[in-house]
């Protein structure tokens, strides 16, 4: 089955391969990957020409295998216990201000990797200056210990991606739960009352606009501050095609709707969770 014809909106944006050596180099110096390339996100020449990235930690392999994301999927190679000190360096070499930092899911592992995310973010914190550091966990299972562990170290941001709506997880989220992602969610804000808690969701799959608009409230509800929605593209032809595509429009009417619900949203075609996530925390904080 193939995606509906790309519309004109979405058709202008090109990867400009030039600005991408340096920071690749940077990486893979230090054995360090990126959910930029690894997930084909259309920002990454933007933001690495911007000298920015989305760290992605505990390998590039997968333990699930959901249906519109590229990463690899199948048995990871044991953790890197040298990752949090090489990350740490690569953010001095490029100078970041603030740092994102997320994971492939690690269900193998007894804690899902949580205590290696708590070494990265000490290791961030460790730094001088130390950067603003923002979290993109999984969601554990559903383990609200581990959530603790990550919170333990500090992270200024969390944020965990409930993706789409509550109808459309059997279909492409089916290793996770929905009630997985606002547990983890409603721990943070309850458990954590200063940090920042934020959610991304991904529009294109099926989903009707009242049943996004019931995913904002869910996220209202569960403490979430911030929302990032981004329209669905089909990494390859192995992921799911894409339904719909969300006119700029559209985008504008779900963020009116969710800061009608006390949510700060940052949507739009191109939007991704980590998109220009220094502005974001830069917004909230100054509110």
């Amino acid at each position: 089955m193939s995606s509906a014809p790309l519309p004109v909106w979405l058709r202008g944006r090109k990867l400009r391969l030039g600005e991408l050596h340096e920071i690749r180099s940077v990486l893979a110096r230090g054995r360090l990957h990126t959910v930029c390339d690894e997930a084909r996100c259309p920002n990454r020449s933007e933001c690495f020409s911007r000298g920015t990235a989305t760290f992605l930690i505990m390998g590039d392999t997968c333990t699930r295998s959901c249906r519109y994301c590229s990463i690899a999927h199948g048995r990871p190679r044991p953790l890197d216990p040298e990752e949090p000190a090489n990350l740490a360096g690569a953010v001095v070499e490029l100078g970041l201000r603030h740092v994102v930092v997320t994971s492939v899911d690690r269900d193998d592992l007894a804690d899902g990797g949580a205590a290696h995310f708590a070494a990265v973010i000490t290791a961030l914190r460790a730094l001088d200056p130390a950067p603003t550091v923002e979290v993109l966990t999984p969601d554990f299972r559903g383990d609200l210990t581990t959530v603790d562990t990550v919170l333990s170290a500090g992270p200024d941001v969390y944020n965990h991606n409930i993706e789409t709506v509550r109808r459309l997880y059997p279909l492409v989220r089916r290793q996770g739960r929905y009630d997985w992602a606002l547990e983890v969610l409603r721990h943070v804000a309850s458990s954590a009352p200063g940090r920042i808690s934020k959610s991304g969701i991904m529009v294109g799959l099926g989903e009707q606009p009242t049943e996004v608009e019931e995913t904002l409230a869910d996220l209202r509800a569960a403490g979430c501050r911030v929302v990032t929605i981004g329209q669905y593209l089909r990494p390859t032809r192995s992921e799911v095609p894409v339904v719909h595509y969300w006119a700029p429009e559209e985008f504008v009417a779900l963020e009116a709707h969710g800061r009608a619900l006390g949510l700060e949203v940052i949507a739009g075609p191109f939007v991704r969770s980590s998109y220009h996530a220094e502005e974001a925390f830069l917004r909230v904080t100054a509110g």
